[in-house]
């Protein structure tokens, strides 16, 4: 089987490694990849949204399936372009990738079909975003409707905040027009999980409960990140409660979708807040979590590519599994010196080699290019240090003893990735 990823970051890196274990993978190529990738994968010099581009590659090269990782490209229409030429793919059309790419979109199906989410309003207009948030008072979120990397997000915990939020998105137009229309909500109170399950639109398959921390420092403070690390399973969700979340807000959804015409395949990615209330949705992604993922498929003992295949196929059934290798995994996030804001490119990175051949460590590249001999950053996000353990903690001690060696100018990263389980059992779900 020739399989393309298409994409170039940490969590296509995970992916290739995992399918290149495959004994069904002849050929792997990676559009456009990145530097460690290239140990695994042909690397394809094609954006990740070029899908016109793609989509011819994959026709000339006789890809057999092909596996979207960004957001972009789903909500571009990358699904739709393959199906036409009869190319075989896995991820959800442009219509139903909405769910993430529009979060008016989202929230207007979570209220139609009865899904737990926060109350919210939804504005076009600047004057009434600000009159709304004066008479409601905060804290409240105010969230850009369309895609911002993980980053559309403002917790503003004061009145102020909120009136600043709105001039960012909508008036400074931060992230251009993704900010033309805007969500403003109750600001909810409770832990963050990530749920993540692959589906057919009929079956769904979950992954591993993983935990991401999105803030930039630690304690959870700074702005929003595209995720500064997370780690597997985490123990604020048993199996009753997993079980719950499916039938109450995952199932729920894919019907919901169904019904509007917009059948799921794909990675149906749940964003979860779990109140005094039960659990809530915060969010949906229709892809795989970046870092979540880094930290689920190193305990996947499973070969993934048959259940991508049956997705594709519409041949998901209750008796498709996945098995798991017993203990933890955690990821740590090594990023550039500014980022999310503006970051430099180009500096060596040093040390990558202190980690290469460690038992239970893995490194997965994100933001990297390879230049002769060695590796620079070439992105906000640049390395996943990735540790596996019979526990948390023996996995995070794994990590940030890798870390040690490994650097560059300006490198920064979360020293406390993982704070909150740490106080408590682990447990699978």
């Amino acid at each position: 089987m020739r399989v393309l990823v298409v994409g170039g970051g940490g969590r296509e890196h995970a992916l290739v490694w995992k399918l290149s274990q495959s004994p069904e993978v002849r050929q792997l190529f990676c559009a456009p990849g990145n530097g460690g990738i290239a140990d695994l994968a042909e690397l394809v010099d094609i954006g990740a949204e070029d899908i016109e581009t793609l989509a011819e590659f994959a026709e000339q090269k006789d890809v057999d399936l092909t596996i979207v990782g960004p957001e972009g490209a789903l909500a571009k229409g990358i699904v739709d372009i393959f199906e036409k030429r009869g190319l075989r793919i896995f991820g959800p059309t442009k219509a139903a990738a909405r769910l993430e790419s529009s979060k008016i979109f989202a929230k207007h199906l979570m209220k139609k079909y009865h899904i737990p989410t926060a109350q919210f309003a939804v504005f076009d207009d600047p004057q009434a975003a600000r009159a709304y948030v004066r008479q409601v008072g905060s804290p409240i979120v105010v969230k850009a409707d369309g895609l911002c990397g993980g980053k559309g997000t403002i917790v503003a915990h004061t009145l102020s905040e909120a009136l600043g939020a709105i001039d960012l998105l909508m008036e400074d137009r931060i992230f251009k027009q993704a900010g033309e229309r805007v969500v403003i909500e109750e600001r909810l109170i409770g832990e963050e999980v990530s749920f993540m399950v692959m589906t057919d639109g009929l079956t769904a398959l979950p992954l591993l409960l993983a935990q991401d921390h999105k803030r930039l420092h630690d304690g959870d403070k700074g702005p929003n990140t595209g995720g500064m690390g997370a780690y597997a399973p985490t123990p604020v969700v048993d199996a009753t409660l997993a079980t719950q979340i499916l039938e109450q807000v995952v199932m729920p959804t894919l019907r919901g979708l169904a019904a509007e015409g917009l059948p799921f395949k794909g990675v149906l990615y749940v964003g979860l807040i779990l109140t005094s209330d039960g659990p809530r949705v915060l969010e949906y992604n229709v892809r795989f979590g970046d870092p979540e993922i880094q930290g689920i498929l190193p305990l996947l003992e499973s070969d993934l590519v048959p259940i991508l295949d049956e997705a594709v196929e519409g041949r998901l059934s209750g008796t498709t599994t996945c098995r798991w290798r017993a203990g933890n995994c955690a990821c740590v996030v090594l990023a550039s010196a500014g980022y999310p804001g503006d970051f430099q490119i180009g500096k060596e990175i040093r040390g990558l080699e202190s980690g290469a051949h460690q038992s239970g460590l893995l490194v997965f590249h994100a933001g990297t290019k390879k230049e002769q001999k060695r590796y620079v950053s070439w992105g906000g996000r640049v390395l996943n240090i990735v540790g596996l353990g019979e526990d948390l903690e023996t996995a995070l001690k794994r990590v940030y003893e890798a870390i040690g060696p490994i650097g560059f100018d300006g490198m920064i990263y979360r020293k406390d990735i993982g704070f909150r389980a740490l106080k408590k059992p682990v447990s699978q779900s």
